[in-house]
């Protein structure tokens, strides 16, 4: 397993590291906070316990989840930099290995909502495909991946403690280790999900040419739409993650700017904010009922004061 050192050396700190680390706990903190909000209005009665809310409520928990490890990262990068220690404790390795797993389960939750929606598209008459008890079984395989994913990592040394950016990661550096890191946490989920995306697209296209009911277009089109959505989302996620990604590419030619972890990771911080609210802005269900849920509280407020 990887080891870890318990001594504490004093180290040297610039004036943006603790403003940078406490930026990203409070992108972190906020997105938490959406994240439980969501997952509040989806349990409760105002909204269909349907499978296209179970997927939403997956992935709303898996960011949530995939959040908190994140806080947790962040938490132990401002404790270091406060203290001016150079330090790395015993779940150091085991944070970045729940980080790199739940960024996969989140990713990958993204798919199934798109996977559900191009089978209710292209194979209406395939419910079982459309059952609740399928999406769970897909859910827990998904989970099971992610989490058995990066096993390996915690047994081997490809997690690593970096002192300038005070983090547990794999280095950013041509190696088996940061090329499986962007395929099956990047490259893979969104190369799924915009293929899934074309294929509906097209699909849509040919029902329009042909002779399709109203009711059928309305609803294919319907699915496009939250397809499309989706695949807005996982851009904002790629768009903001392309420091991380400049920087893997970079390492594979030159020397990566010493603070690589630090700016990257802040800019994964304010996507995931990014992503939740997105989350909350194209789902129609889920505003209606925070409207509804909104005005009963204020009408209640109103009865009690008068």
């Amino acid at each position: 397993m990887a080891t870890f050192d318990n001594n504490s050396n004093i180290t040297d700190i610039e004036s943006w590291y603790i403003p940078m680390d406490i930026l990203r706990i409070v992108c972190i903190i906020i997105t938490i906070v959406i994240a439980l909000i969501l997952l509040a209005i989806i349990a409760s009665k105002q909204i269909p316990r349907t499978a296209p809310m179970m997927l939403m409520a997956n992935a709303c928990l898996s960011e949530l989840v995939c959040v908190c490890t994140a806080l947790g990262l962040a938490a132990f990068t401002l404790d270091n930099d406060l203290k001016r220690i150079q330090y790395q404790d015993s779940l150091c390795v085991f944070r970045a290995y729940i980080n790199y797993s739940m960024t996969v389960i989140q990713n990958h939750s993204y798919n199934l909502q798109a996977i559900y929606r191009y089978v209710t598209v292209v194979y209406p008459t395939r419910i079982f495909w459309q059952s609740c008890r399928l999406q769970l079984c897909l859910i827990i395989i998904t989970w099971i991946f992610g989490l058995v994913a990066f096993i390996p990592f915690l047994f081997t040394d490809y997690i690593k403690y970096n002192v300038e950016n005070q983090i547990c990661q794999a280095p950013i550096r041509l190696s088996f280790a940061i090329i499986y890191i962007a395929l099956v946490i990047y490259i893979i989920p969104n190369m799924i999900l915009n293929i899934i995306y074309i294929k509906l697209v097209r699909y849509v296209r040919d029902m329009n040419k042909r002779v399709t009911s109203a009711n059928v277009l309305a609803r294919a089109e319907r699915e496009l739409k939250m397809v499309r959505n989706i695949v807005t989302i996982s851009t904002i996620l790629v768009i903001l993650g392309l420091p991380y990604a400049i920087f893997i590419l970079m390492s594979f030619f030159t020397t990566i700017p010493k603070y690589h972890f630090r700016i990257a990771f802040i800019f994964i911080d304010i996507s995931t904010t990014a992503t939740m609210i997105a989350l909350f802005k194209t789902t129609d269900v889920i505003k209606v009922a925070a409207v509804q849920t909104v005005t009963e509280l204020i009408t209640k407020i109103t009865r009690a004061n008068t």
